[in-house]
């Protein structure tokens, strides 16, 4: 690979002669990884004219680089970075020693801080991956997916995969979600009420940033899904923590002040629990009352493989008070980064807005090929063949948590791809894990699910989507090992 010119510049200021410059600053891309092994430097001709110096200067420069072993010589062909360069493992450019700027005073909102955890990025390199939300390569369909992506950047589809659509979505994914993935929800949506969004997360950002501002209340479960909660305190809006029982978010303990409810209805995040209907016509008469809306986020309902879900709690709304958020994240692959919002046409006109001014719209690329996976009925046969995976591997789990003696703390009822579980109390899970960590064994700790000041310490998830039948039981044994001995 060759190393473009116009990479390379000299410092206005530096000292010494430009031959001892050119030196410096070819050495310096070595020694910071930027200038790999092998790869081949412009002419002498053309950096010279680029950096508006003799060319003689850069042929003695290069001269003496090679001397020192930075650069080697190939004949006619032209010089290169040495095999022998003193090269680092990766590119990392030197920090900056001083700053002048106080980049502290100059920010005027953080968004640091919260309670949102990251996973570590070898993840995939651990032997008990007990992580949730994530997508199993040997289970995903690459043939066809990668057959309706070529589809998608035909002449045919040019204009969904090239044009700037501004505010708008691709039509055949949109005509998808409203004949197909809604109706198995119970919900009917004509598409001026959907719209396509970056994920769930994105979706229940939008909601936030249109519903909520300081002088609005807004409540949710506790525990919940800490992302949620990290985006309602970037609202400034006040927040009442409602505690889950058995059945979900209690209708009774919603303030009469709230303006917006965010809760998981038919797979609560993370205990699992579904609500019943009773609870769910109790919710939405409870709202009616207050008049608050409702966002429901449907999370993972495809992934039912024991009973088939309850409808949406959108399917009971008479008002038209309820705003759906839906995924793709769970059932093909969290990179993808595809969901989508179903509301009333006034609500989602504001959205589209917003969408519009931070990111135009997905791309349509991602788009048009995830239409034509779903259209052509590839999406269906994989959620029956992840669904038949992840049934094999709720047995495994289940028959190990009742042989090592486990405590489940939520049971997915409907199925789903993981289990909330209870530790003896006194265990600080947090403590567990990152001792499991060191036996390949990754789980992930349930504290940041509640808020701070309901804080629980026992509580962690195990996920079961990206972690093969086998490995279950001898994870689930060192797992619980770990726990007896950090047991008080």
């Amino acid at each position: 690979m060759a190393i473009a010119v116009d990479t390379f510049f000299l410092k206005p200021d530096a000292p010494g002669t430009l031959q001892v410059q050119v030196q410096e600053m070819i050495a310096e891309g070595i020694l910071s990884g930027r200038f790999r092994r092998g790869e081949k430097l412009p002419s002498s001709r053309k950096l010279a004219t680029h950096l508006g110096v003799s060319r003689i200067t850069i042929t003695l420069a290069f001269t003496e680089l090679v001397a020192n072993d930075y650069l080697m010589s190939r004949g006619r062909s032209g010089y290169y970075v040495s095999e022998n360069a003193p090269i680092p493992p990766s590119y990392k450019p030197r920090q900056r020693s001083t700053t002048t700027k106080d980049w502290d005073a100059a920010i005027a909102r953080a968004f640091t801080g919260g309670d949102t955890p990251r996973r570590p990025k070898d993840w995939r390199d651990y032997r008990y991956t007990f992580i949730y939300g994530q997508a199993d390569p040997s289970l995903f369909d690459h043939t066809n997916w990668r057959q309706c992506a070529l589809r998608a950047l035909g002449a045919r589809d040019f204009t969904a995969l090239a044009n700037d659509q501004y505010d708008q979505d691709d039509p055949l994914l949109v005509e998808y979600i409203a004949r197909h993935s809604l109706p198995r929800r119970g919900v009917v949506a004509r598409p001026e009420e959907i719209l396509i969004t970056m994920g769930a997360q994105n979706a229940l950002w939008l909601t936030a940033q249109i519903l909520l501002a300081p002088d609005r209340k807004a409540a949710l479960e506790d525990p919940t899904y800490y992302t949620l909660r990290d985006q309602l305190v970037d609202t400034g809006c006040h927040m009442d923590l409602v505690p889950v029982d058995n059945d979900g978010m209690p209708p009774d303990q919603i303030a009469d002040d709230t303006d917006v409810i965010f809760v998981t209805p038919s797979h609560h995040s993370p205990t699992t629990v579904n609500m019943p209907q009773s609870r769910r016509k109790a919710l939405l008469d409870h709202a009616r009352k207050i008049d608050a809306v409702v966002v429901e986020d449907d999370y993972e309902f495809e992934m039912s493989f024991l009973k088939a879900p309850a409808p949406a709690l959108k399917s009971l709304d008479t008002d038209d008070r309820v705003i759906y958020v839906g995924s793709f994240s769970k059932s093909l692959f969290p990179g993808l980064r595809l969901g989508y919002l179903v509301g009333p046409e006034t609500f989602i006109r504001q959205a589209r807005a917003l969408r519009a001014s931070v990111l135009r719209h997905p791309p349509g690329h991602i788009q048009r090929t995830v239409a034509y996976f779903l259209s052509l009925g590839h999406y269906d046969a994989q959620i029956r063949r992840i669904s038949k995976v992840l049934h094999d591997r709720r047995m495994c789990l289940d028959a190990a948590i009742q042989k090592y003696g486990l405590n489940v703390a939520g049971g997915g009822l409907y199925g789903g791809s993981a289990l909330w579980m209870r530790a003896p109390d006194g265990v600080d899970m947090a403590q567990v894990a990152a001792g499991l960590r060191h036996q390949s064994v990754l789980v992930e700790p349930g504290a940041p699910f509640f808020a701070q000041q309901n804080r629980h310490h026992n509580y962690y998830r195990i996920g079961y989507s990206s972690i093969e039948a086998q490995q279950i039981d001898p994870g689930l044994a060192l797992l619980a090992q770990a726990l007896q001995a950090f047991e008080p």
